[in-house]
């Protein structure tokens, strides 16, 4: 019995270490890819004009990085981002610009298709800047990233709003002082207006109470054009977040305070700091 029962492990012990062995002949590993290589059809110097804003401006291409495994060549998808920033940040600023383009190897840009993603970094209109492109491709979770070679390009952007910008700008909601809409005499609606700052971005100091609610209003006791959230009520990030027109109603800090509140109307974006 104790012969038998000894013939019986060594058959397992033997058996497993063959499946171990199968399941390691069976793995897939990566051996690698070829760096895209990006080409534009134009390189500039552009300067951008808002009458030409519909007109097509730059092509970009790239070559397929040829993902390499021990089967043969990968089968996925293959995921392409242009990245787009300024000159000497080597790509890691964080407002630099990332378009994904799923497949294709190449994307186009009309005149105020890229003016807008130039303005959208925070970049000043009608002044030159030295900017770079590059593609990074990758393959499902971000894996096997490769770069292809910068192209660098010189672009003057024009201004362009996402919105329209108002005369005046105003805040209101149960988060300021003096609570929703309220009859209230000119000092106090003075303390709910904001300061024009340029021309586009208002700002204001102000005293907010946590976890309320508020909204921004060009003519103060109208709600004819409100700018609030994009998703539903008190759904935005308290720091700043993207706004549109007839929005849902923004949610305050959670900590009660004196903030600044800054509206971009040329990016569509605030910020509420302390």
């Amino acid at each position: 019995m104790k012969k038998i029962m000894q013939q019986i492990f060594f058959l397992t012990l033997l058996v497993t270490v063959l499946v171990s062995c199968k399941k390691d002949e069976n793995k897939i590993y990566y051996e690698g890819g070829t760096a895209p290589a990006l080409t534009a059809s134009a390189t500039g110097p552009f300067i951008l004009k808002i009458t030409e804003r519909n007109n097509p401006l730059v092509n970009f291409f790239w070559t397929n990085p040829n993902y390499q495994f021990t089967t043969g060549l990968s089968s996925q998808d293959v995921i392409y981002t242009l990245q787009i920033d300024t000159t000497g940040s080597n790509f890691s600023n964080p407002s630099k610009g990332e378009i994904v383009i799923s497949k294709d190897q190449m994307t186009s840009f009309t005149v105020g298709t890229l003016n807008s993603k130039i303005l959208a970094m925070d970049l000043l209109e009608d002044i030159p800047h030295e900017m770079e492109f590059r593609i990074k491709s990758s393959l499902i979770n971000n894996s096997a990233v490769l770069y292809s070679n910068v192209i660098k390009m010189t672009i003057t952007p024009f201004l362009d709003v996402l919105y329209p910008v108002p005369a005046n700008l105003f805040i209101t909601g149960s988060a300021t002082p003096a609570g929703w809409q309220c009859a209230c005499g000119e000092p106090e609606l003075l303390s709910q207006k904001f300061t024009k700052i340029n021309a586009f971005t208002f700002k204001l100091t102000i005293a907010l109470s946590a976890n309320n609610s508020y909204l921004l209003l060009p003519v103060y006791a109208s709600w004819a054009a409100k700018y609030g959230g994009l998703g539903g009520n008190n759904s935005n990030n308290v720091n700043g977040d993207d706004f549109k027109p007839n929005g849902s109603d923004l949610l305050s800090p959670a900590s009660s305070g004196i903030y600044n509140i800054t509206v971009n109307f040329k990016t569509g974006k605030f910020t509420v700091t302390p």
